[in-house]
């Protein structure tokens, strides 16, 4: 006999054939109608789902702060586990009440019924009617936590609405105190109240421990929030915590100078929301008055550097200060101003050997970014190679320096063996000042140096790539002489064709900017074969030339695949290149 249910409410959404109850993690069974609680979140989780462990301590302390404060809610565990033992293991930890792991056919009756594609899922219901409240329950606990209760659309509008009053009539108390704390931290454990923050400029700096752009932004910051208290500004910088574990949280804030919200304050996390935080590093300036000034000054000090502290309060006028400083200094810029800091005046050659930088002046130099952990970089590199021995058959006054990204030596060392130019050391204090002054975003990636020591274009790689040796000096006017010499042999070229790589339409010839080949996935400019409804493009090259052997397909894999390393924290690799997240 099939459960008594009603045709609404949580009863008729619960129950599955004669099944009529829910179990405890203590294996207990609890009659879905015992139920009295007028909320309750449907929580659809794994054990193998990462976000899902991270977001369930934070639904269990809502829970259980929830029923301390007698709030009529309850929750019901869906498990997209595979096993019944991981089951058993992840539910153990949660204190609500769960879909038993063996009706499966429930469990994904309830994953179809609320369209689940993707975990962690809370979905909230009104349990008498079964209308549902929200089906974005992870982002409401997340971000209000158990003020969100009971979590209804009427109740995140008055959130939204009490935070923009609160931004409206902002002041660094509303900003960073609570109910429960009105001071901060020192990395000595001492309490410095929030009132001696009044009528000082404060940036926020949000940090995770252990996160290379945000470690490599702070070491910046500690120098010009020095620099900006020795000349007398009244400035202060709060740390806004993000890690989850107070012990790397404290090891990291033992080497800043400044103050800090006490880890694991929900203080840290309603910033988030509150400054709606996108990327990291990010450093929110408070004016003096205690409104925002700029949601994120971070950009501005990742581009200057310490020189940065001249541009302070980053206002419109000392903005433009600073551009017009950064553009003066690109009109003066040398080979030596680039390559040359006190006693490092020299790059290296094989077994280290050293070559003074004086001996590069005058010709065209391309600094080369790269890393033997970067897939693309190692991917690139043969085709580097054979395009800088082309180049240097027919020109001397050519140079490449490799500036490493790599973790240690023999990595590094590794690396330099298959390349025939010069590098940086690996530890040498001038790569940093050099991925500074050209914005390196990404790896790998080529900055051509004109004879004079001006810059040439930031993206010589492109050019490699489209046109080979050719495209050397890398020039405007030499590419401009190539694209002429490419329209006169598109004179002679096919303006149909049919290829096997798209077989379903004709290709067309025609004048294209710069894009994707979708034959050998590198970028094409001026000439392209393409097919407008499917988007496709064919290097000329490409859709004239015979098809690669096996033997030489398998030998480009092999030079991608080969010393494979993972990409350290902080990096992301995809569409050819590896980039800061």
């Amino acid at each position: 006999m099939a459960a008594e249910t009603t045709d609404a409410g949580i009863g008729a959404i619960l129950a599955a054939g004669e099944r009529d109850f829910l179990v405890r993690n203590s294996g207990e069974q609890v009659k879905i109608s015992s139920i009295e609680a007028n909320t309750v979140a449907l929580y659809f989780s794994a054990s193998w789902c990462p976000p899902c462990r991270r977001f369930t301590p934070k639904l269990i302390e809502a829970y259980k702060e929830l029923a301390s404060q007698g709030k009529s809610f309850e929750v019901v565990f869906v498990s997209g586990d595979q096993d019944e033992e991981a089951f058993n293991a992840y539910f153990a930890k949660m204190p609500w009440l769960a879909v038993p792991f063996s009706d499966s056919e429930g469990r994904e009756g309830l994953d179809g019924r609320f369209k689940v594609r993707g975990i962690p899922h809370l979905v909230i219901l009104d349990a008498k009617t079964g209308e549902v409240y929200t089906e974005d329950g992870v982002e409401f606990v997340s971000e209000y936590g158990v003020e969100a209760y009971p979590f209804t659309p009427e109740r995140i509008n008055e959130l939204k609405e009490q935070e923009k009053a609160a931004k409206d009539n902002q002041t660094i108390h509303s900003v960073l105190s609570s109910p429960s704390r009105d001071y901060l931290i020192s990395n000595k454990g001492d309490k410095v109240p929030i009132s001696e923050l009044e009528g000082k400029y404060v940036g926020l700096c949000f940090v995770v421990s252990g996160y290379g752009p945000v470690d490599e932004f702070t070491a910046v910051l500690a120098k010009i929030y020095e620099k900006l208290k020795e000349v007398g500004e009244k400035f202060e910088v709060v740390a806004v915590s993000l890690d989850n574990d107070e012990s790397a949280f404290k090891e990291s804030f033992a080497n800043m100078p400044w103050l800090a919200i006490p880890q694991g304050d929900k203080m840290c996390e309603k910033l988030v929301r509150y400054f709606e935080l996108s990327a990291l590093p990010t450093l929110v300036l408070i004016g003096p008055d205690g409104k925002t000034l700029n949601n994120n000054v971070a950009d501005i000090i990742d581009e200057h550097g310490l020189e940065a502290w001249e541009g302070f309060p980053f206002s419109a006028e000392k903005l433009e200060i600073l551009a017009e400083k950064a553009k003066a200094k690109a009109a003066a810029q040398t080979l030596q101003s680039l390559l040359v800091s006190g006693d490092l005046d020299f790059v290296i050659g094989k077994n280290g050997a050293k070559v003074p930088v004086s001996e590069l002046v005058g010709k065209t130099v391309l600094l080369y970014f790269s890393a033997k952990w970067c897939g693309p970089c190692r991917a690139f590199l043969p085709t580097l190679v054979k395009e800088y021995n082309k180049i240097k058959e027919k020109n001397s006054d050519f140079e490449i320096i490799f500036i490493s990204s790599d973790r240690d030596q023999s990595s590094f060392d590794e690396f330099f063996s298959d390349m025939p130019w010069l590098a940086l050391p690996l530890e040498d204090e001038r790569k940093a000042f050099l991925k500074k002054t050209f914005k390196i975003r990404g790896i790998p990636s080529l900055v051509a140096i004109g004879p004079t020591g001006q810059t040439v274009t930031k993206d010589a790689k492109a050019l490699l790539m489209i046109h080979g040796a050719d495209a050397f000096p890398f020039t405007e006017e030499r590419i401009q002489e190539l694209q002429k010499q490419l329209d006169e042999m598109a004179k002679g070229w096919p303006e149909k064709l049919k290829h096997e790589l798209h077989d379903e339409h004709e290709l067309v010839l025609m004048r294209r900017g710069t894009y994707g080949c979708d034959g050998c996935e590198e970028m094409g400019s001026t000439w392209s074969y393409r097919c407008d409804e499917c988007d496709f493009d064919l290097h000329p090259k490409c859709a004239l030339e015979e098809k690669k052997s096996e033997e030489e397909e398998e030998e480009e894999e092999e030079v991608e695949g080969k010393g494979t390393e993972q990409a350290p924290d902080g990096y992301v690799c995809e569409g050819g290149v590896c980039r800061k997240a």
